[in-house]
């Protein structure tokens, strides 16, 4: 499927879906504790849907209702999956189940789609069986899935680079079922947030992990169980809310966002301070959960912008900074070369196409705006970030822009071209002619 975007502005009231991050935690931790948990406003797609079917795979009973989700818990007794997992997109599913299979006596395998099997797993991979397990991936000189987990986890010490927080997540989630205690080392903590986040849930669900309080070194005793807390409320998605915002700012729009929790964990609410940062037109009521963003005023750049903790906020504000004036900089980006895609690379290369000015090394990323946006065809790659980032590109274009592969979107968004629509936005969605 693709989409015509053409120049619009956005007016009226969106609402983003439940985060993807706290979903797939909510999930994980629901199948692994005792009791029955009800889980309301999940991300029910794309990543969401994912660590559902994964949980399913190991004997957890979900029902799906039209207001959430209802996981009957094991309480740490999984059944052995009798087929292979397909975590889909899921990044962080296969990193969360990889080692939950580490719980499991028997052989568990786990893969994904083609871009899941480029993703490196292998840090993860050498810590399960640091501490017991016995895990190998399938390809001689591959570094990504599939993967073959055995059990049973014992637990030990171990040290861990954290370029990627979903390993030191996953660990955190299994290990306190070990069979022993653990320590966690983290080198090179990134992600910090998403870290905590995980600290949060697991917490939630009544276990504690003495820690730093830099995310950098973990003791966990083995031998624990969850309980459910009942009910589990996933709060909105602030990645997503990335996408409305920026899309809000650089054209002539009155948007009002709804259903946001000020005061949860996610670390991409920073997204919003780095947009006032640059000129953005944005208010809140943290009492009512809204953010209300008013366009059309000049933004400008000279800013340094770490995302070493929001990776995925990049296309989004790298977007933004094309209609910023002067220079604009994003540091600390070697990670976000190993998400779906290699983020850093994809949007020089589709911005450039359209006559941004933008410039790249290994670990950086520098827009020289305010560029003109020309219009044309780009692709996706398959990524629902840059697909809706390119969304955004292209509302404030000067012609129109047809962006292609643009399913992906529903990954973590679910019907975002129908909500932008409803708002406003100018865009034609035109299905593929599959005998072409």
């Amino acid at each position: 499927m693709r989409v015509q975007v053409r120049p619009s502005e956005l007016k009226g009231t969106l609402q983003v879906p439940g985060s993807k991050s706290h979903t797939i935690r909510c999930a994980v931790l629901s199948s692994l504790a005792e009791g029955e948990s009800v889980i309301k406003n999940p991300l029910a797609s794309g990543d969401g849907l994912s660590s559902l079917r994964a949980a399913r795979s190991f004997g957890i009973a979900i029902e799906e209702k039209e207001d959430g989700w209802l996981v009957q818990g094991s309480g740490g007794h999984l059944s052995l999956p009798q087929n292979c997992i397909d975590t889909g997109n899921s990044g962080t599913t296969t990193c969360f189940f990889t080692s939950v299979a580490s719980l499991v006596d028997g052989y568990t395998v786990i893969t994904g789609d083609e871009q899941i099997r480029r993703r490196p797993i292998k840090i993860l991979v050498d810590a399960l069986n640091t501490l017991g397990a016995k895990a190998f991936l399938t390809r001689p000189n591959q570094a990504a899935p599939p993967v073959v987990v055995r059990g049973l986890l014992k637990g030990g010490s171990v040290t861990i680079d954290g370029f990627n927080s979903q390993y030191v997540s996953s660990l955190l989630l299994s290990s306190a079922l070990a069979q022993g205690s653990t320590v966690l080392t983290v080198r090179n903590a990134l992600e910090k947030p998403y870290v905590r986040m995980t600290l949060d849930w697991m917490r939630r669900f009544g276990v504690e992990v003495a820690n730093d309080h830099d995310c950098e070194h973990f003791v966990l005793e083995g031998g624990q169980t969850y309980h459910s807390p009942g009910m589990c409320i996933v709060p909105a998605d602030w990645s997503a809310v990335a996408f409305p915002l920026v899309a809000a700012s650089i054209t002539n729009s009155s948007l009002t966002l709804v259903g946001l929790d000020f005061a949860d964990s996610q670390g991409d609410k920073r997204v919003v301070h780095i947009l006032r940062d640059m000129g953005a037109q944005i208010s809140a009521d943290e009492e009512a959960g809204t953010l209300f963003v008013e366009g059309g005023k000049p933004l400008r750049g000279g800013l340094v912008i770490d995302l070493g903790d929001i990776p995925d906020a990049l296309p989004a504000l790298v977007v933004a900074a094309t209609q910023a004036e002067g220079v604009t900089t994003f540091t600390n980006l070697a990670h976000v070369r190993i998400k779906e895609t290699d983020r850093v690379q994809e949007m020089y290369e589709k911005l450039t196409s359209l006559g941004c000015d933008v410039r790249i090394d290994s670990d950086s990323l520098t827009v020289y705006g305010p560029c003109k946006i020309k219009g044309g065809e780009v692709s996706s790659s398959d990524d629902h970030r840059i697909a809706m980032a390119l969304v955004c590109a292209g509302l404030a274009a000067q012609e129109e822009l047809t962006i292609t592969s643009i399913e992906c979107a529903d990954v973590s968004f679910p019907r975002f071209f129908e909500k932008l629509m409803a708002c406003g936005a100018d865009l034609k969605l035109i299905e593929d002619d599959l005998e072409k």
